[in-house]
């Protein structure tokens, strides 16, 4: 079983960098630029395509290919799970990661984002096997610009306190960079998860040229009024959002409401 307690110095971590936008995406290549300025002992490991919203599977009944780019890069066809538990498990040998960053994910994960994202899926692994994880993103609005030099400005310096601060066991950090350039970005913030209203993804039908239909997730955010401290409102005041995140999904407040409804059954 791997070692996964975590070192006293930032110098001595041995960082595994995941995402779901692939090998070769942009925020890929940034997190593992500002994660070597801490460390030298960084490994990536991730999809060998995207594999945005796959959430939290597992490839169970197919078999898992895999690229050896280098012995630290690693191309895998499958989900950021796989990538997770092949890094760990298989790759690093028996030095398990210190510290899992998944990101930077090209576009929000906010709110709701969460249950679909493949980004927080690879974090909520790590997370289960006891190595601080955390799930960053850099936000940005369909057709506009991705302000990758907001996240490289506020990536470094929130990782530094991330990592040097304590940590609730089985849980991980949701960060997201809001989208403006980093001159008009606020502080970081620490946040609760906010709520968008229903339907944000939804199917459309078209058909194709033999007159079969086919169909297209549609993804159309509709935040409606944010609650002032969560990830929504951070985001929406250019603020840098962290959310600390549980893998406890039990509701304390309808556990009593089906305590009473159970009761002398």
């Amino acid at each position: 079983m791997p070692d996964f307690t975590p070192p006293q110095k930032l110098s001595d971590h041995r960082v595994l960098i995941v995402n779901d936008d692939g090998v070769e995406a942009r925020g890929i290549k940034l997190l593992e630029e500002i994660a070597r300025e801490f460390t030298d002992d960084v490994w990536v490991v991730a999809p060998d395509e995207e594999k945005s919203g796959f959430s939290h599977s597992i490839s169970m009944t197919v078999p898992i290919r895999v690229r050896k780019i280098d012995d630290h890069h690693f191309a895998v066809k499958g989900t950021p799970t796989d990538c997770a538990l092949l890094a760990i498990y298989e790759f690093m040998g028996p030095r398990a990661p210190t510290v899992l960053l998944s990101g930077i994910n090209r576009g929000a994960n906010l709110a709701e984002d969460i249950t679909y994202s493949g980004t927080a899926a690879a974090a909520m692994e790590g997370a289960l096997l006891g190595i601080r994880s955390v799930a960053l993103s850099q936000v940005f609005a369909l057709g506009g610009p991705v302000h990758w030099a907001t996240a490289r400005r506020f990536a470094p310096p929130v990782l530094a306190r991330l990592l040097s601060c304590e940590w609730e066991p089985g849980t991980f950090v949701n960060v997201n960079f809001p989208d403006a350039p980093p001159e008009n970005v606020g502080p970081a913030r620490v946040t609760t998860q906010g709520r968008r209203l229903p339907g944000s993804f939804r199917p459309v039908r078209r058909v194709d040229e033999r007159d079969f239909p086919y169909y297209w997730i549609k993804m159309t955010y509709n935040t409606g009024a944010s609650e002032v401290g969560t990830d929504l409102h951070t985001i929406a005041d250019n603020e840098v959002s962290v959310t600390p995140m549980h893998l406890d999904f039990t509701s304390s407040v309808f556990q009593q409401y089906l305590n009473r409804a159970f009761e002398g059954l």
